[in-house]
C-alpha cells in the first residue's frame, strides 16, 4: 500500500511565525495588556511634575518636522500661552521626504520632484494651521525648510557644498514663508538661520529632541541645539523631548486620551518631568493632530497615540548611545 506524503512541517513554520507575531502586536496593543502587566502608569505618576511657566518666559519649540512640535508639547504650549508665557516654534524641514505620502495624498504611483515639493509646500500650511489651533500667532513660527532626512548630511558632508536633495532634486530652500529663501541646503545656511532665530526670539526655555530619538533628523536638532546653545553658555535653558523612542513606543496606537504617555524606551535614563494635561487641553492636542491631514491619513494610529493624559519633559543632560539611521518620516 503506498504512503500518502506527509505535510511539509517546514512550510508550516513561516505561516506560524507570522500568525504569532500579529497575534502579538494586537496583544500589546490592547490598553488592557498596558494595564494589567506593564505597571507604566505608576512609574509615570512617581515622575515629578513639570514646574510651572510663568507670565513674560519666552518658549523656543524646534521641530525637526512640520508635526513633531504638535506630538510632543501641544499641551504644554497651551500651559505656556495660559500662564502668560510666549511660544515660538521653528520648524527646520517642510517633511517633503516621504514618498508614500506625497503618492496616496496626491494619487500619482511614483511621486517625482515636483510631487514632492508640493508635498513640502502642504505640509508646511498644515504646520502653520496646527500652530494656529494651539493659539500660536503666525508671526511667532518660523519655516526653515533644509531637506527632509538630509539634515545629517548637511552637518557633516555638506557643511559648505550645497546638497541635492534626492526626493526633491532641490539644493536650496524652495519652500513658500520660509525664513531666508533660497538659502543654500548646507550646514553653514543652516546653523546661520538656527542663530536668526535664537538672536530674534531670545528664549528663556528651549525645547529641542533629545538626541537618544530614533530618527536621524531629530538626533541632528538635538546636536544642533546643544552646541548653539553651548556657545551662548545657555545649555541649562534646554530641554528635551522623544518622538521616536524605540520598541514600537508609545503603545497602545490609536487614541487612548485615559491613559498615560509612558517613558520611551531609547530615553529611559532621562530624568523625566510628567506634564498632566486637563481634559480641554487633551481635545485641543488631538484637533492639532487632526490638522496633520497628509500624515493622519498613513500615521494616523501612531500620531493619534501621542495624544494622552500627559506629556513628557527632561531637562537632564543626554548621553546618548549610538543608534542606527532611521528612515522614519
Amino acid at each position: 500500500m503506498k504512503r500518502l506524503p506527509l505535510p511539509r512541517r517546514r512550510h508550516l513554520f513561516p505561516a506560524a511565525v507570522l500568525l504569532g507575531g500579529l497575534g502579538l502586536t494586537v496583544w500589546i496593543n490592547l490598553p488592557v495588556t498596558i494595564r494589567l502587566f506593564d505597571g507604566s502608569a505608576d512609574r509615570v505618576q512617581a515622575l515629578p511634575a513639570l514646574g510651572d511657566f510663568h507670565a513674560g518666559q519666552r518658549v523656543l519649540i524646534l521641530s525637526p518636522h512640520p508635526d513633531d512640535e504638535t506630538l510632543c508639547c501641544a499641551g504644554m504650549i497651551q500651559r505656556a500661552e495660559a500662564a502668560g508665557a510666549t511660544v515660538w516654534i521653528t520648524w527646520v524641514t517642510a517633511g517633503d521626504g516621504f514618498e508614500f505620502d506625497a503618492a496616496l495624498t496626491q494619487g500619482v504611483l511614483r511621486p517625482q520632484a515636483q510631487n514632492m515639493r508640493a508635498l513640502g509646500a502642504t505640509r508646511a500650511l498644515e504646520a502653520r494651521k496646527a500652530a494656529q489651533v494651539l493659539g500660536v500667532p503666525a508671526d511667532h513660527t518660523f519655516i526653515l525648510g533644509y531637506p527632509d532626512r538630509g539634515l545629517a548630511r548637511l552637518t557633516t558632508s555638506n557643511y559648505a557644498q550645497p546638497y541635492t536633495a534626492p526626493r526633491t532634486a532641490a539644493s536650496a530652500v524652495y519652500v513658500p514663508g520660509a525664513l531666508t529663501p533660497g538659502a543654500p541646503y548646507t550646514g553653514e545656511a543652516l546653523e546661520a538661520d538656527l542663530k536668526r532665530v535664537l538672536d530674534r526670539v531670545k528664549p528663556d526655555l528651549v525645547f529641542a529632541p533629545a538626541p537618544q530619538d530614533f530618527h536621524t533628523d531629530h538626533r541632528t536638532v538635538a546636536n544642533l541645539a546643544m552646541r548653539l546653545m553651548a556657545q551662548r553658555q545657555q545649555e541649562n535653558r534646554l530641554r528635551y523631548w522623544v518622538v521616536h523612542g524605540g520598541l514600537e513606543w508609545p503603545v497602545p496606537k490609536g487614541l487612548h486620551g485615559e491613559l498615560p504617555l509612558t517613558i520611551p524606551p531609547r530615553a529611559k535614563t532621562l530624568p523625566w518631568e510628567r506634564a498632566d494635561l486637563t481634559p480641554a487641553e487633551v481635545d485641543r492636542k488631538l484637533q492639532a493632530v487632526n490638522t496633520y491631514r497628509t500624515q493622519t491619513r498613513i500615521m494616523g494610529r501612531f500620531m493619534r497615540a501621542f495624544v494622552r493624559r500627559n506629556e513628557l519633559l527632561s531637562q537632564g543632560t543626554p548621553d546618548p548611545d549610538p543608534i542606527p539611521d532611521s528612515d522614519a518620516p
